[in-house]
């Protein structure tokens, strides 16, 4: 599959492959870029099977030597900006031979010994691997392995060209999907060095960017920001979310607020990598999953799937597989029909007292009053009840108080939902509610 990535690339020579930082690559330079980190690797021994921890973002350097990489056969665990600080931890965990800083050009060989069966497999194989790790806010972070082959053989489709915005991160599972739909698809990839909604928005109307792939929260905070009155979206075609719950009411603002954009909601983990999906509507929250290479089925009330995409398995972690091979997500879904709808995480659940909270539920309502710039709705320890329901709120003005703010929530949701579902508790902040990864968070201590 990477042979027939590099054919695509190389006969796309002059188009544009990437643009960062108002530098435009060409697809011959992203191959140039390609040949100067092979022999870069060849020079200090990089070889096939090798373990290699690739700092980068995506940009011509990093794309090219993560290209680089796989074309040698090695291992590559993906390590984005904003997960730096945890090298230590992901060179360890995955047992990394080497470590590669593309900011620097730095090829630093360690004394790690990479033994794992999982790597052994690959090596037998004779595939290169692909390594993600989960984000870890509590523990140790979980490693993924990937073989590069099994993860790229989707894209031998063709599919469409369009100019696309990297907004999603380069060691996720989803901005992988990203990069490599439009690499082999000759199109062009815009790479934002600021994600925030502004700058988001003035890169879409610079380069007239397409699709736009990114996150609920982050869609909420577009809307909150007004960004999009500010600049001119009309390039804009899709708007793929993903990644966390997407609340009905920020969905249908984006309706509103974004006509003549088709609003496409994703699925994927880094256990599975991304699936082919179909919204029931612009304003649905309802999915088809599926296409070849999938099946999925529920089973007392999870979600679970099986993928030709799917990992080998955790470098650090029990199989989440069953006997017959389908993925345990967690996820809590409904069904109607043919069509899926995601409830929340398993473990995100709240239970007061015996009966299920679902935060999605509350948050999609708290985060509708116009008082709510973002809401956070998690369980806190009860003696009696086992857990009480919390509210975590960013005001939209700076001076509300717990009072009014537990007052509006309280009048608001009152009638609509059962009372045990309704906050007892409340946080004010002014910090965001999102993640560098564009997830909501959730817990008192973030």
């Amino acid at each position: 599959m990477l042979n027939t990535l590099l054919e695509k690339c190389a006969a796309a020579d002059d188009g544009i492959a990437v643009v960062v930082d108002s530098e435009e690559v060409t697809y011959r330079g992203l191959l140039d870029a390609l040949e100067a980190w092979t022999k870069r690797f060849e020079k200090v021994g990089v070889n096939a099977g090798d373990v290699v921890v690739l700092k980068s973002d995506f940009s011509r350097e990093g794309i090219a030597s993560l290209l680089s990489l796989l074309r040698s056969r090695a291992i590559v665990i993906l390590l984005a900006p904003s997960s730096y600080e945890k090298e230590e931890e992901f060179s360890e965990v995955g047992e990394a031979g080497w470590v590669v800083d593309v900011s620097t050009l730095q090829i630093q060989k360690t004394e790690r010994v990479s033994r794992h069966p999982l790597y052994q497999e690959l090596r037998r194989r004779g595939d290169a691997g692909i390594v993600l790790f989960s984000s870890g806010s509590s523990g140790t972070s979980k490693g993924t392995v990937h073989s590069a082959r099994d993860l790229l053989k989707k894209f031998e489709s063709p599919g469409k060209n369009f100019k696309t915005l990297a907004f999603l991160l380069f060691d996720h599972i989803a901005g992988l999907d990203t990069l490599f739909y439009s690499l082999f698809n000759s199109s062009t990839l815009v790479v934002p060095q600021d994600r925030s909604p502004d700058a988001v928005c003035a890169l879409i109307e610079k380069y007239g960017v397409e699709v736009l792939p990114t996150a609920p929260s982050f869609l909420n905070l577009l809307l909150i920001s007004a960004a999009h009155e500010r600049h001119d979206l009309s390039t804009l075609k899709i708007v793929t979310y993903g990644s966390e719950m997407m609340p009905e009411s920020t969905l249908h603002r984006c309706v509103e607020e974004l006509p003549g954009v088709r609003l496409l909601q994703k699925y994927g983990t880094s256990e599975i990598g991304a699936l082919p999906t179909k919204s029931k509507s612009n304003t649905s929250t309802w999915l088809k999953l599926g296409g070849e290479g999938f099946e999925w089925r529920e089973r007392d009330g999870k979600f679970e799937i099986k993928a030709k995409t799917a990992m080998l398995g955790y470098l650090n972690a029990p199989s989440p597989f069953t006997d017959d091979g389908f993925f345990m997500t967690g996820d809590q879904i409904e069904t109607d029909g043919e069509y899926v709808r995601f409830l929340g995480r398993e473990s995100d659940i709240i239970n007061v007292g015996g009966q299920k909270v679902y935060p999605a539920e509350v948050e999609n309502l708290v985060r509708a009053l116009p008082e709510v710039s973002e809401v956070s709705i998690f369980g806190e320890p009860h003696a009696i009840l086992g857990a009480v329901v919390v509210a975590k709120v960013r005001p939209a003005n700076a001076s509300a108080t717990v009072m009014e703010i537990r007052k509006r929530v309280v009048q608001e949701l009152s009638g609509v939902v059962e009372r045990y579902k309704i906050p007892q508790k409340y946080i004010l902040t002014q910090d965001s509610l999102t993640t560098a990864r564009g997830k909501q968070i959730r817990g008192a201590k973030h």
